[in-house]
């Protein structure tokens, strides 16, 4: 499977962006997609994930409120919709996919598809 991430760029505090992931191939419905995160000097992080089939949906708690997942079956696409941007949301944010994720679903080594990374930058 290959992800293929789009979306991203520069813009201004409080101001909106999507980025976009779409797989090569239709995932198993019980497949996990989701989005982390790793601004310069920090750790990546866990942003927000979708369950493939049933959509169910996580946010870390720096983004819930202000991002949201949504789905495009007929695309094999899912969107973060990121609202409200703060300075702190600067960072290359990267799709992955994985099967087999449970609760494990904020620790990158769940994942075994990753897409390339695409920065974001919020300017104040």
């Amino acid at each position: 499977v290959q992800l293929q991430a789009s979306g991203g760029g520069l813009v201004q505090a409080g101001g909106s962006l999507r980025l976009s992931c779409s797989a090569s191939e239709r995932p198993y419905s019980s497949s996990y997609m989701g989005w982390f995160r790793q601004a310069p000097g920090k750790e990546r992080e866990f942003v927000g994930g979708i369950r493939w089939g049933s959509g169910v949906t996580h946010y870390d708690n720096s983004v819930k409120g202000r991002f949201t997942i949504t789905r495009d079956n007929a695309k094999n696409t899912r969107y973060l919709q990121m609202n409200s941007l703060q300075d702190e949301d600067t960072a290359v944010y990267y799709c992955v996919l994985g099967n087999g994720v449970s609760n494990n679903y904020m620790r990158p080594g769940a994942y075994k598809y990753w897409g390339k990374g695409t920065q974001v930058t919020v300017s104040s």
